[in-house]
């Protein structure tokens, strides 16, 4: 077989109109790549078994439960964040536009749902005692590492009982929160300042470096139900603090497989260091390694938020869009916004593992916007697991 099938083909193995599978594709189930002209998109053809395979199971509740939890159906209802025909929306408003001129902090007031200087216009949080020795600590750690333990250790839960439950403090301490892990971040005592301005600040960039940290920050403040804000949500129904949820986030983050894939695309932009992308791309593939950085189920025309950021940095390094060409070229595949803000650190000269800093700040936002949700309805999120081990024996 082919490894690629065309429109007709791929929705003839599916059996179901081309209607039905461009909308699979919006829903990410299926990832559309480029094809010999501009108007034909064509399919991994063993994608497209996995998912014609899916659907023959598709009645089976073990099967359903499996597919549901991987790129699937969805789960929970939200009023924070839409991705759909390939456009990420905060609150029913464009993100990418957003992202052109918003800051963290007033996208924050729009995903909690409350004023900005209610959240914000208190002065920042008093640094914890032992703050500054936690980060003599960690000093020369990459934030991958870093960040979990710092804000974990730097941050308390003391006194969850009196602002959580006060609708007139509540803003402010998820401001606070934000504030601190910008803290931990960047090394610094919490600041009142704007928190790209204090990223601009710590790691030594110009005005216009600023408003590339700004755009990043806005554009990886949320993504839907990914792992690492399921996670966040799943902490915040237990009854668990938002220091918790961001908490739980965070550890969710330092993933390979979500935020923690920043690192994996520096070691490929390191393994291409002086040497043809092609050949080097190639081996890889021929490998059956993967090309960490690119493609995205829910964006089959490429990921909005790495596009955004890429066309501010891309015109200063042509040898990266060279990188990017032979990589769709290879995989049909386009930037993700893991590649995206490994450029911007590279782009700017920022500390390693600022990329992965850039991701968990910007996202912090959008974890307590989930586990602000989450509280207001009031609801264990107790899935039931489809047992496929030993059945006990008849009559114990």
């Amino acid at each position: 077989m082919s490894r690629y099938l065309s429109s007709a083909e791929a929705a003839a193995r599916l059996g179901v109109s081309r209607q039905t599978l461009y909308a699979y594709v919006s829903r990410g189930l299926l990832h559309a790549h480029d094809g010999e002209t501009p108007r034909e998109s064509r399919y991994l053809a063993a994608d497209v078994e996995q998912l014609a395979g899916q659907r023959t199971r598709g009645r089976k509740p073990r099967e359903v439960a499996k597919a549901t939890l991987s790129w699937g159906l969805p789960v929970l209802e939200s009023g924070i964040t839409l991705i759909e025909d390939g456009c990420l929306y905060y609150r029913g408003s464009d993100a990418a536009a957003l992202s052109e001129s918003i800051t963290l902090e007033a996208l924050a007031a729009l995903l909690w749902q409350c004023p900005e200087p209610a959240a914000f216009g208190a002065p920042a949080p008093s640094a914890p005692a032992h703050l500054a020795a936690l980060q003599a600590a960690f000093a020369g750690h990459r934030s991958e590492e870093a960040l979990l333990p710092l804000f974990t250790a730097a941050s308390s839960d003391d006194d969850t009982a009196q602002w959580q439950k006060s609708p007139a403090r509540l803003a402010a301490g998820c401001g606070a929160l934000v504030r601190l892990l910008a803290a931990c971040l960047l090394g610094t005592a919490p600041a009142g300042a704007l928190v790209h301005r204090q990223c601009a600040g710590a790691w030594g960039v110009d005005e216009a470096g600023a408003d590339l940290i700004r755009m990043a920050l806005v554009l990886c403040a949320d993504h839907e139900l990914n792992a690492s804000s399921f996670t966040a949500r799943c902490v915040a129904s237990t009854g668990a603090s938002l220091r918790a949820s961001v908490v739980g986030g965070l550890a969710a983050l330092t993933g390979g497989r979500h935020g923690g894939a920043t690192a994996r695309v520096e070691a490929l932009w390191d393994e291409l260091a002086g040497a043809r992308p092609d050949a080097r791309l190639r081996e890889r593939l021929a490998r059956g390694e993967d090309l960490p950085g690119f493609g995205h189920h829910l964006y089959p025309a490429g990921d909005v938020r790495a596009s955004g950021l890429l066309a501010r940095v891309l015109a200063h390094h042509p040898a990266w869009q060279e990188i990017i060409d032979v990589a769709h070229g290879l995989s049909g595949q386009r930037p993700s916004v893991d590649f995206a803000l490994v450029a911007v650190r590279r782009h700017l000269r920022l500390p390693p593992g600022a990329a992965f800093g850039m991701f968990a700040l910007g996202r912090s936002v959008g974890w307590i916007a989930h586990a602000l949700e989450q509280r207001a309805g009031d609801a264990l999120i107790r899935p039931r697991a489809a047992y496929v081990g030993p059945r006990p024996e008849a009559g114990s």
